[in-house]
């Protein structure tokens, strides 16, 4: 998905020593895979793709702060994501931190949508119209 302008705008006038390290993270998730999209939700940057996948919590002076607000549910390993029960956390410090990173969020958006599309079932493609059976001689 291209870049939303409302995301844009929110980040021109975010004011916090972790700008920089939001935007990487930012171009990390979106590179991940051209499905995910992003808005504003709940005051900050969310990353969507069949439901949301991840909100900045943008008070953060010391690290980015991204919560994968069903985090528990993602499958595999992610030794980066933080905390136990339903959402985690992921605390990145630095832009060198995310770029460290971009190997597990790829993996971490992968994994969603796999999720959601298992989740998800696929509609029949309209437009195809099943073949007609020949009628049969008695």
């Amino acid at each position: 998905m291209p870049r939303r302008k409302e995301v844009d705008d929110w980040l021109a006038s975010y004011d916090n020593p972790m700008k920089a390290v939001v935007e990487r993270v930012r171009e990390l998730i979106l590179a991940a895979d051209s499905r995910i999209d992003e808005c504003i939700k709940w005051q900050a940057p969310t990353f969507t793709y069949g439901g949301n996948l991840a909100s900045f919590f943008p008070k953060a002076k010391q690290h980015a702060s991204l919560m994968f607000h069903t985090g528990g549910s993602i499958p595999g390993k992610h030794p980066r994501l933080e905390g136990e029960g339903v959402g985690r956390i992921l605390r990145i410090t630095s832009v060198e931190d995310a770029d460290a990173a971009g190997k597990e969020l790829a993996a971490i958006v992968a994994a969603w949508i796999k999720l959601r599309d298992a989740a998800t079932p696929v509609a029949k493609n309209p437009r195809k119209t099943p073949k007609k059976k020949k009628p049969t001689k008695r």
